[in-house]
């Protein structure tokens, strides 16, 4: 299942005692995961600053850091000084220590396709699906003169460059046209001097001699497999393997600290999202569901989805809640912000407030006002990372699909996305703002507000933030990592369902029965702009509790087999419950202040997020 190839030390005979640590650009995290009996689960778990960046310049401290924290709390002994007891022997030790990061930037890359929303697109996918940050598309059509795209590769100074163009066999002149510049540009890395830039070349085989002969010499090049071999078909695994394999070869190796990381860690270091996105389709092909996931950071937003076993990712590199919160407040505008917020505040006093929390990045919301601006924030920042998402997550462009009559007047066509919310099964949220959300309704609102999921889908969060550390366990150890993802990881929130369609304010929506694990029914109505919550928790073994329930949608609604077609499902509870949102899809707020204030409130308080209604100091 792993993403990393043909690198994996020898996998610990014993795995008993598995320390996992996952270094991000604010804050490093560690877990302790134990075998208790013949089952995993995770028991502790410690943090400390991320120590990349001066006065240290060594990303081991902070490690070292967290995983005392640990120590102290587990009363276990792991660290001699500044190495890892390995292999345990009673209380002293760690059988296995593993870990990812997203420290000093992550993994920046720029991809080059011959033609931009063909190869170029592809080349994106593959990139994104490793777990990096893409810097630019360079393309043979992109309308850049041939010193401009010189130019932009020597000012970004990638950590790598992904070369693809052409199917195996097809011409090969815009391939060599863009080796040709990357050669011209002679591009320097962004971490260390003295060594060359890796590119990987995954384009038409018939251009390798070609390539090689243009950037043997000036780059640490890779041939891998043909991202594109024919129109009809990606092949994006083996670039991915590389650019994993690559990341610790030439990036990690240059970055603070990170050459004495590699030589504790029992399995290669991945790229957080690379983790993250491991985890993702593991539980789309274990549950054979939709997916999508998301992971909101300091400094970037990452959406993972998994639809009909195509997995996809994209990385918002300019959204997040600390590094990066000034930019959610400039790409969301200041009214989208305001939306969410059902108080007034001075503009001036908002954005102080917010470069505040970018200068000082490690601050959490001391006042209730402050946690109600920053969730809104955090829905902006969601929305619009969603919707790059959406755009990139498509069928294959450049491909003529076969289609019967009746597609014939669907213009999705070709290209269309491959996120269809209706037929979306489960929303993962994690990162801090959602996992550590004082109450668990806050998250769950939080990602019903931005995702807008449509007719019904199941919602949980990740409890601690642990995806990254079990997305690589998996590469040692499958049954470790599910085990924790299920009993520990996951916090069931409950369902979500809502009708799609818009009509006007008190207009009926849906009549609804729902019957109970006892046999009694609750038969009830919901109406244009309602909210409304039904507390369903979890069984006595921690799983969320099954009704089954009947929906008789009025003919303007759709509740997933068309408008005003009854639908019978089993729908699970959670530690929040069953949510009825019949706000209409797309959801919009009241644009006048004084009733969309009002309209928040309400909201907020049928999902009992807040202590007092209104957010007040």
């Amino acid at each position: 299942m792993g993403l990393v190839s043909g690198k994996m030390s020898e996998k610990p005979e014993k795995l008993d005692v598995i320390l996992a640590t996952d270094c991000g650009s604010t804050t490093t995290k560690a877990i302790l995961i134990e075998k208790k009996g013949e089952t995993y689960r995770q028991t502790y778990r410690g943090e400390a600053p991320t120590t990349v960046e001066a006065p240290f310049e060594d990303v081991t401290k902070g490690v070292l850091n967290s995983i005392q924290e640990i120590e102290d709390l587990s009363g276990r002994t792991f660290l001699d000084g500044d190495k890892i007891i390995m292999p345990s022997d009673g209380d002293v030790g760690a059988d296995a220590y593993i870990s990812t990061s997203s420290a000093g930037g992550g993994l920046q890359m720029m991809v080059a396709g011959a033609v931009y929303q063909m190869t170029g697109e592809s080349a994106q996918r593959a990139a994104l699906g490793a777990g990096a940050i893409v810097m630019d598309i360079l393309a043979c059509n992109d309308k850049r003169l041939t010193h401009e795209k010189i130019e932009r590769i020597r000012q970004l100074r990638p950590d790598m460059i992904l070369l693809s163009g052409g199917t195996d066999g097809g011409t090969i002149s815009h391939v060599v046209e863009l080796a040709e510049v990357i050669g011209a540009a002679d591009p320097k890395p962004r971490l260390g001097i003295s060594y060359k830039l890796p590119v990987i070349f995954a384009g038409n085989k018939d251009a390798r001699d070609v390539v090689t002969q243009e950037l043997g010499e000036k780059t640490a090049l890779t041939i891998t497999d043909n991202i594109r071999p024919v129109l009809e078909r990606e092949n994006l695994m083996p670039a991915r393997l590389k650019i994993q394999d690559l990341f610790l070869e030439h990036v990690m190796a240059q970055a603070p600290g990170y050459k004495k990381l590699m030589e504790w860690t029992s399995a290669p270091i991945m790229p957080t999202p690379g983790a993250v996105g491991l985890i993702i389709s593991t539980i789309s092909e274990k549950l054979n569901f939709n997916v999508v996931g998301v992971d909101i950071g300091g400094a970037t937003t990452d959406i993972f989805s998994s639809f009909e076993t195509v997995f996809n990712r994209t990385v918002s590199a300019n959204l997040g809640m600390s590094y990066s919160v000034s930019n959610v407040l400039t790409e969301a505008t200041l009214p989208n912000v305001m939306r969410w917020v059902p108080f007034d505040i001075d503009e001036q006093d908002l954005r102080n407030r917010i470069k505040n929390k970018m200068i000082r990045p490690t601050t959490i919301p001391q006042e209730l006002s402050e946690l109600i601006i920053e969730h809104g924030l955090a829905r902006e920042a969601l929305r619009l990372a969603f919707v790059s998402h959406k755009l990139l997550a498509v069928g294959l462009k450049g491909v003529q699909q076969e289609r019967s009559i009746s597609d014939a007047f669907d213009q999705s066509g070709t290209g269309a996305s491959l996120i269809q919310m209706k037929s979306l099964d489960m929303l993962v949220g994690s990162g801090g703002v959602l996992s550590h959300a004082p109450r668990r309704q806050q998250a769950m609102l939080m990602m019903i507000d931005s995702f807008q999921p449509e007719c019904v889908t199941f919602m949980t969060v990740d409890s601690i933030f642990m995806m990254p550390h079990l997305g690589v366990l998996t590469t040692i150890s499958d049954k470790a990592a599910t085990e924790v993802f299920e009993k520990d990881c996951i916090i069931y929130l409950g369902t979500c369902v809502a009708p799609i369609g818009n009509t006007k304010e008190g207009d009926k929506v849906m009549d609804y029965h729902m019957t109970m694990p006892d046999g009694k029914v609750i038969s009830e109505s919901i109406h244009y702009g309602d909210l409304k919550l039904h507390k369903l928790g979890l069984n006595d073994e921690g799983l969320p509790i099954e009704v089954t329930l009947d929906m008789h949608p009025t003919r303007h609604y759709d509740v997933g087999e068309g408008n005003g077609k009854s639908v019978k499902k089993k729908v699970r509870g959670g530690v929040v419950g069953i949510v009825m949102d019949a706000r209409g899809r797309p959801l919009t707020t009241n644009p006048d202040r004084k009733k969309r204030i009002e309209q928040i409130n309400k909201w907020a308080t049928e999902m009992d997020c807040y202590p007092q209604p209104g957010g007040g100091e």
